[in-house]
C-alpha cells in the first residue's frame, strides 16, 4: 500500500503548503474521491470552472468541446474537463440564466454555441472578485513549492 501512503502525503503536503500560503485554515480536507487530484478538486470546488466558462463565453459565443479544449490548454492540463462535467454545468449556467444556447443548425441539433447573458455578465464580475483570493493562494503555494525544492 506504498501508493496509498504517497497519496496521503501528497495530499497533505497540497493541504500545508495551501494552508502555509495564507487564507486557508490548516484542517484536514475531505478524501477526494479516488482518482481525483486534490489541487483540480480543489480548483472544481472553488467556483474556478465556471469562472473560466463564463470568460470564455464573455470573449464570444463558444460550444462544450471548444470550451473543454481552451481550458485544458489554458491550464497546460492542471484542469482537465470531460463531456460529464462540461454539459451539466453549462446546462445549470442555462438554466440559470447566465448563459443562453444556440444550436449551429437547429434542424440537425449539431453544436449547440454558448453566449453570456447580461446575468452571466454580473455573476462573472461576481466570481472573478470572489476567486481571485483562492487563485492567489494558489500561485504563492505552487511558488513556494518550486524555490523550496529547485531553489
Amino acid at each position: 500500500m506504498a501508493s496509498s501512503s504517497k497519496r496521503d502525503r501528497s495530499r497533505a503536503a497540497v493541504r500545508d503548503a495551501v494552508a502555509h500560503a495564507g487564507g486557508i485554515a490548516a484542517k484536514p480536507a475531505p478524501t477526494p474521491p479516488r482518482g481525483q487530484d486534490p489541487l483540480s478538486g480543489e480548483l472544481r470546488r472553488r467556483e474556478v470552472l465556471p469562472l473560466l466558462v463564463l470568460h470564455l463565453i464573455a470573449a464570444g459565443p463558444s460550444y462544450g468541446n471548444q470550451l473543454m479544449e481552451r481550458i485544458a490548454g489554458m491550464t497546460e492540463g492542471v484542469l482537465t474537463v470531460n463531456p460529464n462535467t462540461m454539459y451539466p454545468l453549462l446546462r445549470r449556467l442555462e438554466a440559470r440564466g447566465l448563459i443562453e444556447g444556440q444550436w449551429e443548425h437547429p434542424e440537425r441539433r449539431t453544436r449547440r454555441f454558448y453566449s453570456i447573458t447580461e446575468a452571466g455578465q454580473e455573476e462573472y464580475a461576481r466570481l472573478v472578485t470572489e476567486v481571485r483570493p483562492f487563485l492567489d493562494s494558489v500561485a504563492r503555494s505552487i511558488d513556494d513549492i518550486v524555490r523550496e525544492v529547485y531553489g
